[in-house]
C-alpha cells in the first residue's frame, strides 16, 4: 500500500499518511472549498489502511483552525479509526494545540467524548 502525502496550502493541511509505519498525521488549516473533494482519498486512503493496519496505529493532528464542514470530515476521519479499535486494532489520537488556543483544546476535548479511542490531548508553546 502506498503512503498518501498531501502537503499544506493557505486552505488545507499537511497530510501524512505512512502506511508503513503506521503513523498518520494531519496539521495545519482546514477550510477548503469542496471539503468532501479534499477527504475523499484521505477517507479511501485510511478504509484500505483499516483492511491490513500496522500492528500499532498512531494519528497526529496538530490542527491550527478548521471550519465546521472540516469538523464533520475530521471527525469522519476518527470514526474510521475508532472502528479499527474497536475491532481490536492498537489505536492511539495525539491532539496537539497551542497553548493558548481553547478552540483547538476543546475540539480535542470533544472528539474524545465522542469515540472510544485512546486520546491524548497534548499542549506546546
Amino acid at each position: 500500500m502506498d503512503n498518501l502525502n498531501i502537503p499544506e496550502t493557505p486552505d488545507t493541511p499537511t497530510i501524512n499518511l505512512d502506511a508503513s509505519t503506521g503513523v498518520l498525521e494531519i496539521s495545519g488549516k482546514s477550510l477548503p472549498e469542496d471539503v468532501r473533494e479534499f477527504y475523499t482519498p484521505v477517507l479511501a486512503w485510511l478504509n484500505e489502511y483499516c483492511s491490513k493496519p500496522k500492528e500499532k496505529t498512531l494519528l497526529k493532528m496538530r490542527m491550527d483552525y478548521f471550519n465546521t464542514a472540516s469538523s464533520k470530515m475530521l471527525l469522519e476521519v476518527l470514526e474510521t479509526l475508532n472502528k479499527l479499535h474497536r475491532s481490536g486494532g492498537d489505536v492511539r489520537v495525539e491532539w496537539s494545540y497551542h497553548e493558548d488556543d481553547e478552540d483547538m483544546a476543546e475540539a480535542g476535548e470533544d472528539y474524545s467524548d465522542m469515540l472510544d479511542l485512546p486520546f491524548e490531548l497534548i499542549s506546546f508553546r
